[in-house]
């Protein structure tokens, strides 16, 4: 278990997003600019105070390099690409905080950019030898993507909690009601819930968060030189026994967060009752109240007030993180962000 407390030296200074959509018509390097532009003004500085440029992905991205002459940057300094998905959007804050802090880099810029519907798509990567190769033993079984092998955990935590899908749905749609941005906001009846086609059970077409094109970018400097910004202040990566796969967890229906939890508030000094929102990685719904439970959140605290990945839209997690920025730019005090990976993932507190 990686864990990381922070003096608090560094801060996210900008965010930046593009809009989303199921079509962009732009290539993936141009929402990347975008977005990487619009953080940048976010923070009043300019291309050439980057010194650092971070970036995960699964191989449906544009490279670190080619953005950094997009952008017009003389020079690259600290740079890498991190091969991960959902569980890195957390934790990339304290690789890029680290840089901060060790002195390595004064203004990090990380991004997330994606053509998640009209590009590659999940679960529709072919066989192959290498990387993934493992598939080839689960795609018989109807294991097609991400959401089948997920299912078998809601299935699991359902059964056992009595938990009711249909309210997470529900609440993430009202709140994305009141947010521009997002791409689902009309408000959902239980019974439009129940007519959203089965997709693995128990979970429905409503209960898997949209497929996207957009980016987001965030910048990470000093936080002396962005005074009153949101600093980073804790971050946690890791999982349990089996965590490389779910498949070989030694319990499918224990999710990350029941690992990380306890980690974070030892290494933020908190306790749940520190937390004043949450802003939880809700790829699938039964995500939601399973780490509430983990985390040990008071029904009062609001979690994914802008309609979270279910209804906003789906950057890998990072717009959670630009929203957890928002939330205490405007006084919410501290907030959770998390990235879902499975039985590993990431959390991190800002304040």
């Amino acid at each position: 278990m990686g864990r990381q407390g922070f003096s608090g030296r560094a801060a996210v200074a900008g965010v930046g997003m593009t809009s989303l959509s199921r079509a962009s018509g732009k290539s993936v390097l141009e929402l990347a600019v975008e977005a990487s532009m619009a953080a940048i003004a976010d923070a009043g500085l300019t291309p050439r105070d980057v010194d650092a440029v971070l970036t995960y992905h699964l191989g449906d991205s544009v490279p670190v390099v080619y953005l950094a002459r997009a952008l017009g940057l003389d020079r690259i300094g600290w740079h890498n690409e991190i091969h991960g998905g959902g569980s890195q959007c957390a934790s990339i804050l304290g690789d890029a905080a680290m840089l901060v802090e060790a002195g390595v880099a004064r203004t990090v810029l990380v991004y997330r950019a994606l053509n998640g519907r009209s590009g590659p798509r999940m679960g529709q990567v072919p066989l192959r030898v290498g990387d993934g190769a493992e598939s080839q033993f689960t795609l018989p079984y109807g294991m097609l993507g991400p959401v089948h092998l997920f299912a078998l955990a809601a299935q699991r935590y359902v059964a056992e909690s009595g938990v009711d899908l249909a309210d997470v749905v529900l609440r993430s749609r009202a709140a994305a009601a009141g947010n521009p941005r997002a791409l689902r906001r009309t408000p959902m009846t239980r019974d439009d819930y129940l007519a959203s086609p089965m997709v693995a059970s128990p979970l429905r077409r409503a209960d898997c968060c949209q497929e996207t094109d957009g980016a987001c970018a965030l910048v990470v400097t000093a936080a002396d030189r962005a005074p009153g910004s949101p600093r980073v202040h804790a971050v946690v990566r890791g999982g349990g026994p089996g965590s490389s796969a779910m498949d070989k967890a030694d319990d499918i229906g224990r999710i990350f967060s029941a690992y990380v939890a306890p980690a974070l508030y030892d290494a933020a000094g908190m306790k749940p009752d520190d937390i004043d929102v949450a802003l939880l990685y809700d790829a699938y719904s039964f995500l939601v109240p399973r780490q509430q439970e983990d985390f040990g959140l008071d029904a009062a605290v609001p979690v994914n007030p802008h309609g979270g990945l279910l209804s906003e839209g789906y950057v890998h997690g990072l717009n959670n993180v630009a929203e957890a920025v928002r939330q205490v730019r405007a006084g919410a005090g501290t907030a959770l962000c998390t990235g879902f990976g499975g039985s590993y993932g990431s959390a991190a507190v800002l304040l």
